[in-house]
């Protein structure tokens, strides 16, 4: 039996000794979502061009889709949060904001996540991070306070 998905706050000195590194990620692959899909991910969230500059890391067992050999990115994992599971500006609050977040679980799969463009599951995504450091928090309200509201799928 495993044990439910708990996610908590943690002190930012705890989660830069733990997550700091790329090598602390599970899975057998560790890569950075592409520019274009880190843009891609911004018009879906409605936020600013270049609003996001931190590498977005993903690992996992299998980096590309087994349907299309698309390479999954931060844009597939919130594409699909989007869809129930998260609003947008809890996304971007994450994304850009100076509290740090882990997984409490023993990493499994990442649960839910759908690749965007041919929408088979995706089982083998373990885990991804942000490494923002020192985004400032007027900066962030206002990145949050310039958010429209939303982008169609059609769009992208």
């Amino acid at each position: 039996m495993s044990r439910p998905r708990k996610t908590v706050e943690v002190d930012p000195e705890l989660f830069r000794a733990v997550y700091d590194s790329p090598a602390s990620l599970p899975g057998r692959h560790r890569w950075v979502t592409p520019e274009h899909d880190v843009r891609r991910l911004e018009k879906l969230l409605g936020m600013p061009a270049g609003s996001v500059g931190a590498p977005l890391w993903v690992s996992g067992d299998q980096p590309d889709c087994p349907r299309c050999g698309r390479r999954q990115t931060w844009l597939d994992i919130v594409s699909s949060a989007l869809k129930g599971v998260h609003d947008r500006m809890m996304i971007a609050t994450v994304i850009l904001g100076e509290r740090k977040y882990v997984n409490t679980e023993v990493p499994a799969a990442i649960a839910g996540v759908h690749c965007l463009d041919c929408h088979h599951p995706i089982d083998g995504l373990r885990s991804f991070k942000c490494h923002n450091w020192a985004y400032a928090f007027e900066a962030l309200q206002e990145v949050l306070a310039r958010m429209d509201g939303g982008i169609s799928r059609s769009a992208l």
